[in-house]
């Protein structure tokens, strides 16, 4: 009996420490498997009690790296969309608080680093501000457009509520070269329509005048014809410049490039126009430096954009004025002006003077279709060069334009 007991103790020991040994082993590949799930390197045990828990979680763990590395592309795109995008966007949170801004938002706003700033803050503007509020308190989308002549910037933000963390997406678009070109076009519609109007009530009124009866008249009849053939030349001319001007801007003049000397070029300019200033009681001089080098150009087109600026300066300058021609060279390339001492442009003029049509308001009365000194732009834009004007209001002007060499 006692060897029975003996025996049977000696199993149950062994048992024990089997069972023993087997939860060890099981809570040893358990806390590899924690660890694991903790950190990714940590290999995964392979056991056969824990087989198919390891199996599930290498499955999951595929499915996990697929999705996450899938949205980091998503987030890699979006942040690349985001930094490319002209438009400002900013996301706050329901305080208030800029949680994110793209780049074109900073350079819009004028603000370094928007993030961690208030809304107010970055914007700057009571009336944008006042839009974000009422997003906020609506909770439906705004837009507001406002005009910032500080920053000299037309700008345009919808915000767009987030319905999930309280906070909007504010997205800042810049109008302001928009609003200029709208500007633009309604001056031209303005400026055709004065031009033509004019021409158009003379040639009207004149033509009445003529079936009225003076046709017959010796004197008159020939003198209202003479005028009739002077208001068409003048609807003639500008009907052309409108089309040179198209064809310049869409790029369909030809330019003949040879290689001409600036000095001959300012000369040739300056004894087309002699007749006219002289009529004007204007002086005009000619001071062009010996030794320029020769340019690459379009000769009768540079001649064209010099009768055109000492045309303008004849019509703005008072007799017993001055014009003076001159050209000097620069660095891979020459420098002509044309100076006056005429009325001179308002500085509000500046930026718009080369603009088809425009016209400063104390001109208006002037004669000219308003085209030359567009026409003037783009010819020397053409040749490579660019065009400006320095003036002052009652102390003259000065039209420069520089031409490369090749």
């Amino acid at each position: 009996m006692s060897q029975l007991l003996y025996f049977l103790a000696i199993i149950f020991l062994l048992l024990a420490a089997w069972f023993a040994w087997r939860y060890f082993d099981l809570r040893r590949n358990l806390n590899q498997v924690t660890q694991s799930l903790r950190d990714p390197k940590t290999p995964l045990p392979h056991s056969k009690e824990i087989d198919e828990l390891v199996s599930v979680i290498e499955s999951r763990r595929a499915t996990f790296t697929a999705e996450l590395t899938a949205l980091k592309t998503e987030n890699e795109r979006l942040s690349t969309v985001l930094e490319q995008l002209t438009d400002g966007v900013l996301i706050a949170d329901a305080d208030g608080r800029v949680q994110f801004a793209n780049p074109a938002a900073g350079k819009l706003f004028g603000t370094h680093n928007p993030t961690q700033q208030s809304v107010a803050q970055v914007v700057r503007s009571h009336q944008l501000i006042e839009a974000w509020r009422r997003c906020q308190q609506t909770r439906q989308l705004q837009i507001e457009a406002v005009e910032i002549p500080t920053r000299k910037q037309y700008l345009q933000i919808i915000v767009i509520p987030d319905k999930h963390e309280g906070g909007s997406l504010i997205l800042a678009q810049d109008l302001t070269q928009v609003r200029k070109l709208e500007t633009v076009r309604r001056d031209f519609i303005s400026n055709v329509s004065h031009e033509l109007r004019t021409p158009l009530a003379s040639l009207k009124a004149l033509t009445e005048t003529l079936q009225g009866g003076a046709l017959a008249d010796p004197d008159a009849g020939p003198r209202f014809l003479d005028r009739i053939h002077t208001e068409v030349d003048a609807l003639t001319q500008m009907t052309q410049e409108l089309l040179d001007l198209s064809r310049i801007e869409s790029g369909q003049v030809e330019l003949n490039f040879e290689s001409i000397s600036p000095r001959k070029l300012i000369h040739s300019a300056a004894d087309r126009m002699k007749a006219q200033v002289e009529r004007a009681n204007l002086k005009l001089e000619v001071k062009c430096e010996d030794g320029l080098p020769n340019i690459r150009a379009d000769k009768g087109r540079l001649e064209q954009v010099l009768v055109n600026l000492i045309h303008n300066a004849v019509k703005f300058t008072k007799p017993g004025g001055r014009i003076s021609l001159g050209a000097e060279p620069i660095s891979g390339g020459v420098r002509c002006a044309v100076r006056d001492t005429g009325v001179g442009i308002p500085a509000e003029s500046l930026s718009r003077i080369f603009e088809r049509f425009y016209r400063v308001d104390s001109s208006r009365t002037g004669s000219g279709t308003g085209l030359g000194l567009s026409i003037s732009k783009h010819i020397v834009e053409a040749h490579g060069g660019r065009i400006w004007v320095e003036s002052e209001e009652g102390r003259g002007s000065v039209f420069y334009f520089e031409i490369p060499i090749n």
